[in-house]
């Protein structure tokens, strides 16, 4: 994908404003879109919103409070065995900012029930025969920068004395534990859809553009929703409508966290190859077909660096695709 810049090229130049949106006038156009599709569209009531803490479900819970008013948004929230006490405690914080009425939902005895950790365990003790009471875990992934040029996802763990361990996973072990984390996801979601019923709400998905984009949600899980109304704004731009909107300072400045797993994690170390501001630039530049030598300029990264972060986005796109793909029919 690297390319020889031309003059023209030369010309269109990233900068710190090529993400740089009218915050207010943005606000006002998705808050028009959230009620035409929710009153009109979808014939809702109002919208239930699953709260997590983070940046990307506090703009939509806000963006819908906006549009429709406070009182006909609901929050959700949906803690578990290895969520982050900060998690419910920021997004409790978000709620009495924007004035919403909240339902708090304790999915981890659900989870227990149907062997969430059970499973997970299992799997790990492929591994680690000697992981349980006690110890942490979590998912990495060596990303696509690395000398070897793919990605190698890892199983870190934790002892109760704090002593971190990394492995590689074979591929049964991987999808394992993948497939019972997943549960979280699909669990909270049909909390959220019987929330949804029982008001006549619709379902808002919070996924970012980034997210959207390279698949970073799981399939009838976080990724099922009736609207999603910030899925065409970069990360970046989310942060901007934070501020406009007045999500508390302490959700705004929390780093993303994917909050699945026992141990800490950023979504960085967990699917994506940068941290969100460098992976914006890059996806910007992907998307706008600039070469990559101003990519890396912005980015910090060399023009070598900026190719490989491509053909990562692009070999995510073709998971996505999947992801994204309605039920196959033989229907006309």
């Amino acid at each position: 994908m690297n390319q020889t810049m031309t003059a023209a090229d030369k010309a269109h130049v990233l900068s710190a404003d090529s993400l740089r949106l009218d915050a207010e006038a943005e606000i006002d156009r998705v808050c028009a879109w959230i009620r035409e599709t929710v009153i009109k569209t979808l014939r809702k009531r109002g919208v239930v919103v699953g709260l997590s803490g983070g940046i990307d479900s506090s703009v939509t819970a806000a963006l819908c409070a906006r549009a429709l008013g406070p009182s006909k948004v609901t929050g959700i929230f949906m803690p578990e065995h290895d969520s982050d006490p900060e998690s419910l405690r920021l997004g409790q914080a978000l709620a009495a900012a924007i004035g919403l009425e909240t339902v708090l939902e304790d999915i981890g005895p659900a989870l227990a029930a149907a062997g969430c950790y059970t499973r997970r365990n299992g799997f790990i003790h492929q591994i680690v025969p000697e992981f349980g009471e006690g110890w942490g875990c979590k998912v990495v992934l060596e990303n696509a920068l690395s000398s070897r040029g793919y990605n190698i996802s890892w199983l870190v763990v934790a002892s109760p004395s704090g002593e971190q361990s990394r492995y590689r996973m074979p591929l049964d072990v991987y999808l394992g534990m993948i497939a019972a984390a997943n549960m979280k996801q699909r669990t909270r979601k049909q909390i959220e859809y019987y929330h949804a019923d029982r008001l006549n709400f619709a379902v808002a998905g919070t996924p970012n553009r980034l997210e959207y984009d390279q698949g970073f949600f799981v399939k009838n899980g976080d990724g099922a929703a009736d609207f999603k109304p910030i899925a065409h704004l970069y990360k970046t731009q989310v942060y901007q409508l934070a501020e406009a909107l007045g999500v508390p300072e302490e959700i705004r400045r929390r780093p993303p966290t994917t909050d699945t797993w026992s141990l800490p994690q950023g979504q960085d170390e967990y699917y994506f190859s940068l941290p969100y501001d460098r992976m914006d630039i890059c996806l910007y530049g992907l998307d706008n077909g600039m070469p990559a030598e101003p990519v890396g300029e912005a980015a910090g990264l060399s023009a070598d660096q900026v190719d490989a972060v491509w053909r990562n986005i692009g070999s995510k796109r073709k998971v996505a695709e999947y992801l994204h793909a309605a039920p196959a029919t033989m229907l006309d």
